[in-house]
């Protein structure tokens, strides 16, 4: 498609020149005699490109400039003046002109100009695209009570420098949360870096995370960045922070009291501004007792917790987020567009997620491929997913439905764990993976207390 190009000139003669040398070179050119003629036709024509003269009678290029760019934030405007002076320059740059000709106007000059005006129109237009499309990839998705808790801290929080903790199950999108923390703060525009404590080897994670300098170690073949460096004026989101090393949890220690990091190798101190926000579903009390987290790191890092719910008590949000993620793949996975049927919701509904909405998405997913039927209903649920994993044995006679036999399972079963640990919390998390806060939260749902003795 031709790349449109508005002409707005008082002289006739200017018009009629431009247009004939811009449409030499395919692009599809309308002229306009004044600023109220641009400013009515902008929003139907949607040029790529305007040229707009400086002087003008009624409204003057400066003003119309003003008003498109009101009209179309992203307006790409070259102004053109026979008259130009340095401050007529700088005041049309300040209001957001891309270039500013004088004329007479060079021919050359004046299609290296209109190159380089549609390549950065075509850039900005990318990366709008590209912004629209990670919204929506970490969007969060739903509006259940639990979610909505959520949502508050990061309102609050988020336009704040403080650091967060955010805790959770696997699966629940803690990620999610920290990326809404960034963009809601005034780092939006600066890096979000991830770095996952968990995937990097324990003798590579202080040189991912503070960089290192050549010959500090074998493999050490150039300088090198660390994360925080590269983080410098933004977020850095430490995930599975649990899973670092006692030695990287010092040095991590007097980054966040010192605001500085020195490379492996390095001798220099290098100042950096870094938000940082940490993630995990572990105990950390638990791994401090265990002399596997510093006690102090726990309190410089979780300044502000947040708590992602698990799947199980957002029930009430898989019909929207099925939707989204069915959108979301057929948009980008290439897998074909398929509607979820009422009974394949509520069955979605009433199944056991420990896997939680990362594995509701592998869910989706595999319906949206594997399903025969445009329309995916609660048999190909049925077929395609296997049956759910937290049911124990016995009772299922006396559930009127599946979801009760779920509660109740559940319910014996951590009664069991507890039994086995002798009802101590911290060791039963431990030893189902969960973290504590979850099992308070279960044996308060169930009302489990311990028998007498």
């Amino acid at each position: 498609m031709s790349h449109r190009i508005l002409i707005v000139d008082d002289e006739a003669g200017i018009r009629q020149a431009l247009k004939q040398v811009l449409e030499y070179e395919d692009l599809v050119v309308k002229v306009t005699a004044s600023g109220g003629e641009a400013i009515t036709v902008y929003s139907d024509f949607r040029p790529h490109l305007v040229f707009l003269d400086v002087k003008m009678a009624g409204l003057d290029g400066l003003e119309t400039l003003t008003r498109l760019r009101d009209l179309d934030p992203k307006a790409q405007v070259v102004m053109i003046s026979g008259h130009g002076t340095i401050a007529t320059a700088v005041e049309a740059t300040q209001r957001g002109a891309f270039d500013f000709l004088e004329k007479p106007l060079d021919t050359d000059r004046l299609l290296v100009t209109v190159r380089n005006a549609l390549a950065h129109s075509e850039l900005v237009g990318e990366n709008t695209r590209l912004r629209e499309a990670a919204e929506n990839r970490y969007a969060m998705v739903g509006d259940s009570s639990p979610l909505r808790v959520v949502r508050s801290l990061i309102e609050k929080v988020g336009p704040t420098s403080a650091r967060v903790l955010i805790t959770g199950e696997n699966g629940t999108g803690k990620e999610l949360v920290a990326r809404a923390l960034h963009e809601t703060s005034h780092r939006r525009d600066k890096p979000f870096v991830e770095v996952n404590c968990a995937a990097i080897p324990s003798e590579l994670i202080e040189s991912e995370l503070f960089g290192h300098m050549k010959g500090s170690f074998t493999g050490a073949f150039a300088d090198r960045a660390g994360k925080f460096e590269q983080a410098d004026g933004g977020t850095l989101f430490l995930d599975e922070v649990g899973d670092m090393s006692l030695s990287a949890q010092a040095k991590l220690l007097r980054v966040l009291q010192e605001g500085v990091v020195t490379r492996i190798g390095g001798s220099k101190p290098i100042q950096v501004d870094v938000r940082v926000l940490a993630a995990t579903n572990k105990d950390l009390e638990s791994e401090i007792a265990d002399g596997r987290f510093r006690e102090d790191l726990l309190y410089r890092l979780n300044v502000v917790p947040i708590e992602v719910p698990p799947l199980e008590e957002r029930i009430e949000d898989i019909p929207a987020l099925v939707n989204h993620f069915a959108e979301q793949l057929a948009a980008s996975a290439g897998v074909p567009g398929r509607k979820f049927a009422e009974d394949a919701i509520r069955r979605l509904q009433s199944r056991a997620w420990p896997g939680n909405i990362r594995e509701l998405r592998n869910a989706v997913e595999r319906g949206l491929i594997l399903a025969s039927g445009k329309v995916i209903s609660a048999s190909d649920i049925d077929t395609l997913l296997p049956a759910p994993g937290n049911a124990v044995p016995g009772g299922a006679e006396g559930s009127p439905t599946f979801e009760i036999f779920k509660q109740e399972a559940e319910k014996n079963f951590l009664a069991l764990k507890l039994r086995e640990h002798d009802w101590n919390v911290s060791e039963t998390a431990r030893a189902l993976k969960m973290p504590r806060s979850n099992l308070y939260k279960k044996i308060e749902r169930y009302g489990l207390t311990r028998e007498p003795v």
